[in-house]
């Protein structure tokens, strides 16, 4: 059995580490480095022109990932986290248009600390 806890990590934001599986139709995420509650409730997908937030699945422990279909992926792509107690946190067009498999992305953004 595990828990997460409380973590600050000292003016680090938050970190998003693109899966080397990810494709033009699924991207998978591990998203490192939030500050605050440890752990995260929900994390959702808006890409470049669209409307909504789509839903991502936790893969596995700190990855997340999202399936687009048949359809390709329009980035830039936006992250809005949810944190265990409900704060959310938006990194805007944190994943680039021409984005990489393997690559991290950082945005300007956390949980703790002047960022949140």
């Amino acid at each position: 059995m595990h828990c997460r806890v409380a973590c600050n990590w000292n003016g680090l934001d938050i970190a998003f580490r693109v899966d080397a599986g990810s494709n033009a139709n699924y991207l998978a995420m591990a998203i490192e480095y939030e500050s605050g509650d440890g752990d995260l409730r929900a994390v959702e997908l808006k890409q470049s022109g669209a409307a909504a937030w789509a839903p991502m699945q936790r893969s596995w422990g700190a990855v997340w990932q999202y399936k687009s279909g048949s359809t390709n992926l329009q980035a830039p792509l936006s992250v809005r986290l949810t944190s265990g107690s409900g704060r959310v946190l938006v990194a805007s067009n944190v994943i680039p248009a021409g984005w990489q498999p393997g690559r991290t992305y950082r945005s300007v953004v956390n949980f703790g600390g002047n960022h949140a």
